[in-house]
């Protein structure tokens, strides 16, 4: 295939720390070499989702034209047609998500090459 091949199996990778209450990480599902699956959303400390938080979709809706439901299906959505062969597009108003994103699916998969399952961690931009 001339593309490094991926073991079969879970991977996520999370963001270090807390932005704006909110932790975004990534979980791709690989079997025969193929990224299958696809989740990307965040979590607050309490464990509550993001994209499930309707006061938080309504507000960032009305400023950015995007919400958390849409944004990241959009990103998983593109990295399951593409497979990581091309760059994400980066969506108005989830531009930081999107450069998290593709920073969490740069250690997903150096970790599904290797099939190495442990959580891979992302340094949170200070």
């Amino acid at each position: 295939k001339g593309e490094s091949e991926f073991v079969d199996g879970y991977y996520t990778a999370i963001m270090s720390d807390y932005e704006y209450g909110w932790k975004e990480y990534v979980t791709i599902c690989v079997m025969e070499n193929k990224i299958v699956n696809v989740e990307y959303n965040a979590r607050n400390k309490a464990g509550l989702i993001k994209s499930w938080d309707n006061a938080y979709m309504r507000n960032m809706n009305s400023v950015s034209g995007t919400y958390p439901n849409r944004y990241t299906r959009a990103y998983a959505e593109q990295l399951l047609e593409t497979q990581g062969q091309e760059d994400i597009d980066m969506l108005t108003g989830a531009t930081e998500s999107g450069l998290n994103f593709q920073k969490l699916i740069e250690v997903l998969f150096e970790h599904a090459r290797t099939g190495n399952t442990e959580i891979g961690i992302v340094q949170t931009e200070s």
